[in-house]
């Protein structure tokens, strides 16, 4: 196998960015696909560009063929000194072509390390050992599942290469326990779950961003809960007791008299499970009363007399 030059290859610089070849992948790829393309040597284009862009799109496979990469270059750069000849004196062809196959195999064998591939037989095993990188993804669980716990099952998308290096995109499915108390925003780290390191390199961990769904009842701020209360004016002002739904169960709320629209009535210790515990909030919500009586109108209108009241009228409008 000859030493090939994928950043050549996918037509960007070494010093090019992941979006950047990735962009001209994409545009390789379409370019040269088999069931598009009518080039007679589309189809080995395709699998040359394939194979650069698994390499070229993952870190860890990018290091270690920047490093091959870099041994090439300076081979090419500094010419080797030959021995004095005379013109008689035939070149020792045998010998070239041994060296370069000894290249070329030795290439092919890091190169095999680098995709995953088994080398070729009787190759002397390197020891390239490079870390899997690290793998990120969210979970979404329900409000509930914050106080009790729960089981998911999550699918993961995960890249792997055929036989000619194109890269695949498959899924993997992983059950994963959900802890008591989880908060929205924070991370679990699944050790060893993450891709695939090369050689003796250990597998990356998988980072799992816990989402949790918006609530059809409650809002959700760190570990503190938000219920709307909606009252009458006549039970706000005079006060009242009413059962409150909490994801824990329901519990009764003493409302204070005189209680006007967006008073939040704290109740410790009954938010999001921890150390400590959040605080659930009951946001008080006025409701008018309808009027479907003859005798509810005229109440309204006593009500109405009896009060000097206006909530667009300052005490320094007046």
């Amino acid at each position: 196998m000859k030493f090939k030059d994928h950043y050549a290859t996918l037509g960007v610089p070494q010093n090019a960015t992941p979006e950047a070849i990735k962009k001209a992948y994409r545009k390789l790829a379409r370019q040269y696909h088999p069931d598009v393309s009518r080039e007679p040597l589309a189809e080995l284009r395709f699998k040359e560009v394939g194979e650069a862009y698994a390499i070229l799109r993952d870190a860890d496979k990018r290091v270690a063929y920047d490093q091959i990469h870099a041994s090439y270059a300076a081979r090419e750069e500094v010419p080797t000194p030959r021995p004095s000849r005379s013109y008689h004196d035939k070149p020792n062809k045998t010998a070239a072509s041994a060296s370069t196959r000894q290249n070329e195999e030795n290439f092919g064998n890091i190169l095999d390390e680098i995709m995953g591939r088994p080398g070729t037989q009787g190759a002397k095993p390197r020891n390239l050992n490079v870390h899997g990188s690290d793998q990120h993804a969210k979970v979404q669980i329900e409000l509930e599942d914050t106080f009790h716990g729960a089981a998911r099952s999550i699918s993961i998308p995960t890249y792997v290469t055929d036989e000619y290096g194109m890269p695949l995109v498959s899924k993997r499915t992983l059950k994963v326990s959900i802890p008591r108390g989880i908060r929205g925003g924070q991370t679990l780290r699944l050790v060893g779950q993450g891709h695939a390191g090369i050689g003796d390199g250990k597998t990356g961990d998988l980072y799992l961003e816990v989402v949790i769904r918006p609530h059809r009842r409650y809002r959700v701020e760190g570990r503190d809960l938000f219920v709307d209360v909606p009252l009458t004016a006549q039970a706000a002002s005079l006060g009242t007791s009413v059962e409150v739904a909490t994801p824990d169960g329901t519990i009764q709320l003493s409302v204070p008299p005189g209680s006007a629209a967006g008073r939040k009535l704290r109740i410790r210790g009954k938010g999001i499970p921890g150390e400590p515990p959040g605080d659930l909030y009951a946001v008080i919500t006025q409701a008018a009363t309808p009027m479907h009586t003859a005798v509810a109108k005229k109440a309204y209108r006593a009500l109405k007399a009896a009060f000097d009241f206006s909530p667009r009228t300052t005490n320094s409008d007046r």
